[in-house]
């Protein structure tokens, strides 16, 4: 693959072009893969468990669900929204249950010689365990395709407006409960999804180029680094408050990002499309969240989730990259200059407001 250092800054949307939007042959046999996994779920899967069980719905999270793949890259987030937790906390006591009829269940097909599937080994506590990671692999598959399966509580009644205030309420309760923030991320899915299904093309092929720098460095420092979506949720910010626009130069969009690393130490980025300081209780809870220690990157679905993480030496790692980086041609115009950045505030405007309206 060429090498993203060594394209002009000119040549970011060519890059993208040519090796990171997957084809159709690949989102061909992705979709099929997740097709045969949703159908598993729906129909097979709970069968024959010893208690009644029902999927609501499965949901496809992650870059699938999100249209923001990398080419060669199949991984699939699959949330099964089950009508047996009833809350928050069934989802937390009952969902390592639910995962290990899953992965009963997979096993049972793979001897029937359904489909051969392929288990992560999971190396934490069993009674913390989220999801169930594996690998599905088909003779029509030119390679396997990553599953992560998490059960879920169905909190919300639909996904395209604002949840009621109440939803988050509960939420933030059980999170301060168990004191586990950002426990519950994935029952928002369905927001999570929609907050970035609908944006422009463009703004996803921003992203694309992102997590493509992102997983560079990341070869490096392994997991020392903070998470992917907040780097993707840190693009959709620079975009909206430096351009908004559906057209835009990809090379200032990129600049713009990585000088945001730079000023880490001061991000405090938040959304108010799904939850909003009107209740009292989310109010109180935000400003503490607000008033944490930089950066902060509120999960724009979940206000429990604070995806920026608490550890401030992984940006500082992140960083030292942006420094290197910007000395490469794809952050330079043709004569040497830098490329200019959108002007983006490290809070949005109506921070000031927030923090001291009653």
């Amino acid at each position: 693959m060429k090498k993203l250092r060594k394209t002009q800054a000119n040549k970011l949307d060519e890059f993208i072009e040519d090796h990171l939007l997957p084809n159709e042959e690949f989102r061909r046999q992705v979709n099929e893969a997740i097709d045969i996994i949703c159908t598993f779920l729906k129909e097979r899967c709970f069968r024959c468990a010893p208690h009644r069980v029902r999927v609501s719905k499965v949901v496809k999270g992650g870059s699938s669900g999100k249209g923001t793949t990398l080419k060669d890259l199949s991984d699939a987030d699959l949330v099964v929204f089950l009508t047996n937790f009833t809350s928050f906390q069934e989802n937390f006591k009952r969902r390592v249950r639910f995962i290990n009829e899953i992965r009963r269940q997979l096993e049972a097909c793979q001897e029937e010689e359904t489909f051969e599937v392929e288990f992560k080994v999971q190396k934490w506590r069993r009674r913390r365990l989220r999801a169930l990671s594996f690998v599905l692999r088909s003779p029509q598959f030119c390679q396997g395709v990553k599953f992560d399966v998490l059960p879920a509580f169905d909190a919300l009644v639909t996904e395209d407006y604002k949840p009621d205030p109440q939803i988050y309420v509960q939420l933030i309760q059980e999170c301060e409960k168990l004191g586990k923030e950002g426990e519950f991320s994935p029952c928002f899915t369905e927001l999570q999804r929609a907050f970035l299904k609908e944006r422009p093309a463009k703004l996803k092929s921003l992203i694309r180029l992102v997590k493509h720098w992102y997983l560079m460095c990341k070869k490096r420092h392994g997991k020392k680094l903070p998470s992917q979506y907040a780097l993707e949720l840190l693009t959709v910010y620079a975009w909206e408050q430096g351009c908004s626009e559906p057209k835009f130069s990809t090379a200032q969009g990129f600049r713009t990002v990585l000088e945001l690393v730079l000023k880490h130490q001061d991000l405090c980025i938040y959304w108010k499309k799904y939850y909003d300081f009107q209740n009292p209780t989310i109010r109180q809870y935000l400003r503490g969240q607000l008033a944490k220690r930089r950066p902060v990157i509120l999960d724009p679905a979940d206000p429990t989730g604070n995806v920026a993480g608490e550890e401030p030496q992984r940006w500082q790692l992140l960083e030292q990259e942006v420094r290197v980086w910007l000395r490469y041609s794809c952050c330079k115009n043709l004569d040497g200059t830098p490329v200019s950045t959108w002007i983006v505030p490290v809070k949005p405007p109506h921070y000031a407001y927030d923090r001291v309206a009653p």
